[in-house]
Formats: C-alpha cells, sequence, structure tokens
C-alpha cells in the first residue's frame, strides 16, 4: 500500500513594518503550514529576496524608505526573481493604487482589513499557479516528467505532489481515431456520430 506523498511546503516572505501585522500573519500561515520569513522594510525585503528562495511575498505598500511598488519593480526586474508572485496586502484602497500594484507586477491586491480564509485562499491559488508556470521538462514521446538528471516520473503524479490538481482520464478525438481507428465499431460509432449531426 502506497502511502499518500506529503504536501509541498511553501515558503512565503511577509514585508511589513507594523510588528503586530508580521505576527498575526505569520501566525495565520504558520497554522496553516506555510514556513514564513519577515522583513521589516523595503531594503531589507530585497536583500532577504536576492538571499533566499521564497514561493510567494506578502507586502505592505505603505512603508518608510523604499515603499512597496519599489519593492515590487526591483523584484520584478530581477531576472532569477521575477516568477515570484507578490500580493499586494495594504490600507490603500483607491482605485489607482490598485492600478498601480498591477502595474509594477503585483500578482493580487488585498485591501486590509483582511479575512483569513479569503487571504489564505487567494494565496494557495498563487502558490499553486506558481508551480504550474514553471518550466516543466516533459518527454515528447510518453510525457513523463524529468525530476533530476536520470529520473522521470508520470506527469499526473508530478503535478499532485506539487499542486491540488486532480485528473480524470479519457481520450481526445485524435488519440481515439489513433488506437481505434480501424475496428469497425468504432467507424461505426462515427458515422452515427456524423448522422446526428447532420440529422438533428
Amino acid at each position: 500500500m502506497h502511502s499518500k506523498p506529503a504536501p509541498p511546503r511553501f515558503s512565503i516572505l511577509i514585508v511589513d513594518d507594523e510588528p503586530k501585522n508580521i505576527q498575526l500573519l505569520g501566525s495565520i500561515l504558520s497554522e496553516k503550514g506555510y514556513d514564513v520569513e519577515f522583513a521589516t522594510s523595503g531594503e531589507e525585503a530585497v536583500g532577504w529576496v536576492h538571499e533566499g528562495n521564497f514561493d510567494l511575498i506578502l507586502l505592505d505598500i505603505m512603508m518608510p524608505g523604499m515603499d512597496g511598488y519599489e519593492v515590487c519593480r526591483r523584484i520584478k526586474a530581477t531576472p532569477d526573481k521575477s516568477h515570484i508572485p507578490v500580493i499586494f496586502l495594504t490600507a490603500k484602497v483607491e482605485s489607482e493604487d490598485i492600478v498601480m500594484g498591477f502595474d509594477v507586477g503585483g500578482s493580487d491586491y488585498i485591501t486590509k482589513p483582511f479575512k483569513a480564509p479569503e487571504l489564505l485562499a487567494r494565496i494557495k491559488m498563487q502558490v499553486e499557479m506558481k508551480i504550474l508556470r514553471g518550466l516543466i521538462p516533459i518527454c515528447s514521446g510518453c510525457k513523463s516528467v524529468r525530476k533530476d538528471k536520470d529520473t522521470w516520473e508520470a506527469i499526473e503524479l508530478y503535478l499532485a505532489k506539487h499542486s491540488s490538481a486532480l485528473f480524470s482520464h479519457g481520450l481526445c478525438p485524435k488519440c481515439m481515431d489513433d488506437i481505434y481507428g480501424q475496428k469497425e465499431w468504432y467507424i461505426d460509432m462515427k458515422k452515427k456520430k456524423a448522422g446526428e449531426t447532420t440529422n438533428p
């Protein structure tokens, strides 16, 4: 009997100059199994991002010195870090502020005060999308995914381990033709379907 693989752990950087906000967010995220680090200024956040390996950044906008917009610009201008999704979590609620957040590369924008279930749902969506947006090396023949230099894994298993995606299996029309194209029952079925289409 195979045991279910452990869900992946994601690392989140919280950037906020208010310690009470960091404490609240850290508690919420830790309870859900996220690994959490924090920065209390824009400058510190940029340094953390360059040194660490984060799956998502929760970023306040209004901070002394470098604001959240500039932090996001710098992250998105760094080729090996630009893929990290940034969620702005801020008290700025004007439409121009929200637009600016997306213009500088933010993936989402949540206004304070926030509701924990909504925040967690948006975080979950972003970290899973980050995985699926990444470059996945797939065999052009059998469609297995390369895990490392010499190890390959079925794509369904790979995605199941790295996201909450569920799969149902079937055959597309081309594969049906390739596999059953010469079978009499399949030819009859296609003719019947074609007749139903042309004679409603």
